[in-house]
């Protein structure tokens, strides 16, 4: 019946050519002792029907996958592209701030470099997560390929097949509550903040300052908040500082949810910046006379320069305190 031969064919276009006629005639002789004499077409719809879809059925006599990760690679796909991908996006934050330090923030206004400086860090996420799935997709696919195994087991992050012992190394996670959850968006805004940040800070005597109308008609920058000098000087500070983030960041992301530890982390880590970031500006000789000057005429006297430094050090405190709270209080929410 032309039934049948259909349906041996769109079986065997999806083998090799090799096996095709075997397969036919296996097939065939499957279909017919499956059918009753005499049979009518409703028995070789119920006999195809049961054999299944040609795909399905065809992937059994194939000599290699008809799918791009198995399942016997799937779970340990996974589990690899968990562990590739936080360690791509924070090496390509890293980068992407250590470029931007060493080639100079130039002489835009501030708002454009750090529109450039965001731009620049999604993009270059986007290109590494990208290119982190493509190779380790691509790594994965010619490996179950080569593999001469027939076995269907799921394989684990050693490559060798699951045991009941593995059990031991990966205990079940406990249900995650939506006030515990950290977003990973969050988690990419604070990664985004600390490339803003010591850019802008590595970059103060360009970007930080008096913005006058030029003879162009654009703004020019003028005069520098800071001495740059001074700001370099506690370069060792912001550095530990910005490792100190990154690694609150990839804490976060391996966590997934507010813990004790992880608040513990987290309160360490804003009072070590708090602390380093009043002991800069406590500095005397950390504004410039020029810009000293300014305020001087601008407001009669220093009391405008003591309010700049007195309120951007209550801010900081504030904002880093209700973070330090809120990160404890979230991991002391109990899970039902």
């Amino acid at each position: 019946m032309k039934l049948i031969e259909l349906y041996i064919g769109e079986v065997t276009k999806r083998i090799p050519e090799k096996k095709r006629t075997e397969v036919a005639e296996v097939l065939r002789s499957t279909i017919e002792k499956m059918l009753p004499d005499p049979y009518t077409e409703q028995d070789v719809k119920n006999a195809l029907s049961e054999l299944g879809h040609p795909a399905v059925l065809a992937s059994r006599y194939a000599e290699r996958p008809m799918y791009l990760i198995g399942p016997r690679y799937y779970d340990l796909y996974l589990q690899l592209l968990k562990l590739v991908l936080p360690i791509a996006i924070t090496v390509t934050t890293i980068v992407i701030i250590i470029v931007t330090i060493v080639s100079g923030a130039g002489e835009e206004p501030v708002l454009t470099i750090i529109g450039n400086l965001i731009g620049g860090i999604i993009s270059g996420i986007v290109n590494a997560v990208i290119q982190a799935v493509f190779w380790l997709t691509l790594v994965l696919v010619i490996v179950e390929r080569a593999e001469h195994s027939k076995s269907q087991r799921p394989l684990a992050l050693n490559f060798e097949e699951w045991t009941p012992d593995d059990l031991k190394e990966f205990p079940e996670r406990p249900l995650i509550l939506k006030e515990k959850k950290i977003p990973r968006s969050q988690i990419f805004g604070s990664l985004i903040w600390t490339a803003i940040w010591t850019t802008v800070y590595f970059n103060a005597d360009k970007l930080l300052g008096i913005y006058q109308q030029g003879q162009q008609g654009g703004l020019e920058f003028t005069t520098p908040i800071f001495n740059q000098d001074i700001l370099i000087s506690y370069w060792p500070l912001i550095i530990l500082v910005v490792v100190l983030e990154i690694a609150l960041a990839v804490y976060q992301w391996r966590a997934l949810q507010w813990t004790n530890k992880l608040a513990l982390f987290n309160a360490f880590v804003q009072t070590t910046s708090v602390l380093v970031f009043i002991l800069i500006f406590t500095n005397s000789n950390l504004i410039n006379a020029a810009f000293q000057q300014w305020l001087t005429d601008l407001f009669g006297g220093t009391a405008g320069l003591n309010w700049l430094i007195g309120s951007v050090l209550v801010a900081v405190i504030i904002f880093s305190a209700i973070d330090v709270i809120q990160g404890i209080r979230r991991a002391r929410i109990r899970t039902k």
